[in-house]
């Protein structure tokens, strides 16, 4: 069915009823045929060989429990979680918003998820190995040892995933944000590197967009230093644009379109302050090719999406991928690589 006509039947639900029936649709619909993908799309980021530059946003599927059915939809890679040592339920609902008229989310979900144990069975359960499947990683609000927390994740989830992506940037899990702090990230990386051992799975440290300058300076000087594989810039926003939804003054991370230029700008500050020495990955508001190829340009090395499949339903993925391949043509590259930090 066309998404434009199923929409409006899932706009009358909560926002988290339809996501979830739309985990469960997935969980037991027929994944689709991959589709051969252009071959300038491809290109080894942290070592990893992704076959295009589109994920999909931590937060859709938090629990494993769909990834390779969202990868089937064109993704070159999906990232999973926020997952946290133990199972907890999160904040209270409601705590998921669509903001319409803005083409927005504001989220106040609070890490809700099955825990560790449970999703490490769902990954070492998965037959398709040969995918790009990350895992967000988080710590427990009740937690007494937070980095504790970080530590034991990557221990467990380090020889299931791709990729690690180390999450200290949503607003909904009080005093998270204040790891981002120049010491205190300091001994959470140095805790994360240790746990991980010989695994040779890359660490992603995913950032808030609401930063200071200097703040990004400090966490540019500690990512370089520890060797960090990737950045991801950037969570949702705690800030208020104008916005014109009844929803506006819910609390939590504000996502979407409202969050473009605030995430694009955040991605050319990163940039600056790392002297490009380290990959970036361009996360907020993107909606459009032109959305995907502008965060590229201005230094993304790959690129996710999430609240715009609200709107605009699965067939995005495989516009934003069809778009980006037919851009790397038109400039006459022959990959994609060439168009980073480009602008």
């Amino acid at each position: 069915m066309s998404y434009r006509l199923l929409r409006p039947l899932l706009f009358t639900l909560p926002a988290e009823t339809a996501h979830r029936l739309t985990i469960a649709a997935l969980q037991v619909a027929p994944s689709l045929r991959p589709r051969e993908m252009a071959a300038t799309l491809i290109q080894r980021v942290a070592g990893i060989p992704f076959p295009n530059p589109v994920g999909l946003a931590p937060g859709f599927d938090k629990n494993a429990v769909a990834p390779d059915a969202m990868l089937s939809l064109g993704f070159g890679f999906a990232e999973i979680g926020t997952v946290t040592p133990r199972a907890q339920a999160g904040n209270p609902r409601p705590r998921l918003f669509r903001l319409v008229e803005d083409r927005a989310v504001i989220n106040r979900m609070g890490f809700n998820n099955d825990g560790a144990d449970a999703v490490a069975r769902r990954l070492r359960a998965r037959k398709s190995g040969a995918s790009i499947i990350g895992v967000n990683i988080g710590a427990n609000k009740d937690s007494p040892d937070r980095i504790a927390d970080y530590a034991e994740m990557t221990r467990i989830m380090a020889p299931l995933a791709r990729y690690l992506t180390v999450n200290i940037s949503s607003p909904n899990t009080p005093g998270l944000r204040d790891l981002q702090d120049e010491g205190a990230l300091a001994a959470l990386l140095d805790a994360v590197i240790a746990a991980r051992g010989s695994v040779p799975t890359p660490i992603f440290l995913k950032l808030a967009p609401d930063l200071a300058a200097a703040d990004i300076d400090a966490i540019c000087r500690i990512a370089l230093d520890r060797r960090i594989d990737a950045l991801i810039i950037s969570n949702t926003t705690i800030t208020r644009p104008a916005l014109r939804s009844a929803h506006a003054a819910e609390t939590g991370g504000l996502s979407g379109e409202p969050l473009r230029d605030l995430a694009l700008q955040r991605l050319r500050d990163f940039r600056k302050a790392s002297g490009a020495q380290i990959p970036l990955i361009g996360v907020g508001g993107i909606a459009t090719v032109d959305d995907a190829w502008a965060r590229i340009r201005a230094g993304a090395s790959l690129v996710q999406i999430y609240s715009a499949l609200v709107y605009e339903g699965p067939g995005l993925v495989r516009r934003i991928v069809k778009g980006l391949a037919e851009r790397t043509r038109i400039e006459g590259m022959g990959s994609i690589a060439e168009a980073v930090g480009s602008e």
